[in-house]
């Protein structure tokens, strides 16, 4: 592959034969698009074209130096500290003026400054994929690139703008990095920080002083034999201990929570620390380091003139670590929803036995509330009250309602997925057991529920129409309860969904506040509220306020999918769209009753289909949810798990064999088999 850039240089040449003429950027932009390969993954098309550059240069060597002559004299003609210092780097504004800023941005773009460099760097590399193929430009291809348009010892004038211009930004790098570490988030996580020099404060000491020399030298051209060249090893040290700091501070996160402003902090500052050592580097270290970090500063400068504008990159760098936190809290609950042998089978059983009976009794209380006549805000703040207080009930009483444990199973899967170690083949048989023990355990808690909903409904239903000689239900309402279970003409499945996602979301927010409740010592801070002290005595506080710590999530993932379920129907309602939501317990309490108040003897086809949409509810809320939150937790976690369908196959293969694992408990707890990693089983 060749391209003829005669005709280019040709321009360039008239150009600078012009002393006082602005130089044309369109020359470098039309340079960059014939560099600029058809497919940009196409990692050996990249090569031959920066190859075929390479080889142009050196067949003509006028070329290189013309070439070094545009760049500097087009460079220095803009302000360059900016795109350095700031480019690619999360302001110091915050996090949701960031937000504001980029969502206002896309319906009123920014005005560009036209002196700043950053603005030319855009016009250059104009293609959202440009940093795509920069980035597989090869090591050894950037020195060779560099090293020849280098060659040329002139255009003193313009290195040295372009030297200062690195300075400053390296000096507002410095600044600011001793700025942040110093911020009362990052000492409240680590303490220490205070109690020894904090290397935040200490780098910038080390820089200033490596700055002051390298001046030094470059002032005093005469003595440059005597002066060595300045040292920036020590600055690099200590940068890197400012490093260790913010890992410290990532781990400590799981023990002392996390917040939004604190995540967003360890980006800015992860992404300070970067930039301020690619800086260094193209000012103190050996040409090749040197040439190879200015190929890295040109894929990151391309990649930031996108990055800054976007929303999603915004919000996937900064909640990564919220989304950790949330699913790891999310995972530690659902390790306890998952058994393995036949006492915890039958522990299952009985908390949702428990549930079955308070959802019968909720979905009663929703029948009854319906009855009233009221505005629809009225109707969907009692049905959420009803949903919301019932779910925090069961919670307290230590039951289990079935659906809720898919999000936190998830994340637990999720969690062991990212521990794996050992061979391939037995991390899918340790976890397809877990998977058989998941499922066992979801189906003893779905039976608990509506083993225990149905007659309890049934009671509940009988003993209205024996004590108060009228139906629960109008013949009209039971023919609709029925009819909404219907799973072919009626939307009994898009409404089982959207309860799936609320499942999800619960989880989701349990996860969220359990971090806060860590984040914010809400334990601790309540323990010191002096009313509450007054009223309740210390040491009933101290055991309420334990509970609240660490129940916190539990209690505000039920009350607020409490609220999702009561007020999805009303903003159905409101919009005029056909909004609902389905539910298997409840839906099972709804079957009973609909059955028992029906005009006439239900025949058995209606018996049937509305069973089999009950049991569809129940398969589309477990399978929407758990779906969901693995996708949440597997991407929180930066896993890829490639080994779905070997998983599923190993699944499905047990299914076959020994359906009964799936249904109850094994006599000994599933074991892995890694001897023959051809023919992986799961035995007991």
């Amino acid at each position: 592959m060749h391209f003829n850039l005669t005709d280019l240089f040709l321009k360039m040449q008239e150009q600078l034969d012009q002393p006082q003429a602005v130089l044309d950027e369109n020359l470098m932009i039309e340079l960059v698009n014939r560099l600029r390969p058809k497919n940009p993954n196409d990692a050996e098309e990249v090569k031959q074209r920066i190859h075929s550059l390479i080889k142009t240069l050196l067949l003509t060597p006028t070329s290189a130096i013309l070439l070094q002559n545009f760049l500097l004299k087009l460079i220095s003609q803009y302000k360059q500290i900016s795109l350095y210092a700031d480019s690619g780097i999360l302001s110091l504004d915050g996090f949701w003026n960031q937000l504001s800023q980029r969502l206002g941005a896309h319906f009123l773009p920014l005005v560009e400054d036209g002196q700043q460099l950053k603005t030319l760097v855009g016009k250059v590399f104009h293609q959202e994929t440009d940093s795509d193929w920069l980035i597989l430009i090869e090591k050894q291809d950037w020195i060779s690139l560099f090293s020849l348009i280098s060659e040329s010892q002139s255009n003193t004038k313009e290195k040295q703008i372009s030297k200062n211009e690195l300075i400053k930004a390296i000096t507002v790098l410095s600044y600011r990095i001793s700025g942040i570490g110093l911020y009362p988030e990052f000492i409240n996580a680590q303490p220490d920080i205070i109690e020894y020099e904090s290397p935040f404060l200490v780098q910038n000491r080390e820089i200033v002083e490596f700055i002051e020399k390298y001046k030094k030298i470059v002032d005093d051209q005469d003595a440059v034999v005597v002066l060595p060249p300045p040292d920036a090893s020590q600055a690099f040290v200590m940068l890197d201990q400012c490093r260790d700091v913010v890992l410290k501070i990532r781990r400590a996160t799981k023990r002392i929570g996390v917040s939004i402003s604190l995540t967003y902090l360890l980006s800015l500052l992860e992404q300070a620390l970067d930039r301020i050592e690619l800086l260094i580097s193209l000012l103190a270290s050996k040409n090749e380091i040197r040439y190879t970090s200015l190929g890295e500063l040109i894929t990151d400068l391309t990649q930031a003139h996108y990055d800054e504008k976007s929303v999603r990159y915004l919000l996937s760098s900064t909640s990564e670590l919220i989304a950790l936190q949330v699913t790891e809290n999310a995972s530690k609950t659902g390790e306890h929803y998952v058994s393995t042998d036949k006492s915890g089978f039958w522990g299952m059983y009985k908390a949702a036995a428990g549930a079955g009976a308070i959802i019968a009794l909720m979905a009663t209380l929703k029948i009854l509330t319906a009855r009233f006549v009221l505005a629809p805000f009225m109707q969907a703040f009692l049905y959420s009250m009803n949903y919301g207080l019932g779910f925090m009930l069961i919670h307290v009483l230590h039951f289990t309602v079935a659906t809720k444990q898919p999000a936190m199973t998830a994340a637990a899967l999720a969690a062991t997925v990212q521990q794996q170690k050992g061979s391939k083949n037995a991390q899918i048989a340790e976890l397809a057991a877990l998977i058989i023990n998941i499922i066992r355990t979801q189906f003893v808690a779905i039976l608990g529920n509506i083993s225990i909903a149905i007659p309890v409904a049934a009671l509940i239903t009988f003993l209205w129409q024996y004590n108060l000689h009228e139906p629960l239900l109008s013949t009209t309402k039971a023919a609709k309860t029925l009819h909404s279970l219907n799973p072919f003409t009626s939307l009994a499945v898009p409404h089982a969904a959207i309860a799936g996602v609320c499942l999800f979301l619960s989880g989701l927010i349990a996860g969220y506040f359990d971090n806060l409740a860590v984040y914010r010592k809400v334990g601790p801070r309540l323990k010191q509220h002096r009313r509450l002290k007054r009223w309740m005595g210390e040491q009933r506080l101290d055991k309420f306020a334990n509970y609240i710590e660490t129940n916190l999530g539990a209690l505000a993932g039920n009350f607020l999918f409490g609220i999702m379920l009561g007020s999805i129907g009303t903003i159905g309602f409101i919009l005029g769209l056909p909004l609902d939501i389905r539910h298997i317990a409840f839906a099972s309490a709804n079957f009973i009753q609909g059955l028992m108040t029906i005009s006439g003897s239900p025949d058995i086809g209606l018996i049937l289909v509305s069973f089999l949409g009950v049991m569809l509810i129940g398969l589309t809320n477990l399978f929407v949810s758990f779906t969901l939150t693995i996708i949440v937790a597997l991407r929180a976690r930066r896993v890829r798990f490639a080994q779905w369908k070997p998983l599923a196959k190993l699944v499905l293969t047990h299914f076959l064999t020994r359906p009964s694992d799936f249904f109850w408990p094994p006599k000994q707890p599933i074991e892995v088999d890694d001897e023959n990693s051809a023919e992986q089983k799961v035995r007991h």
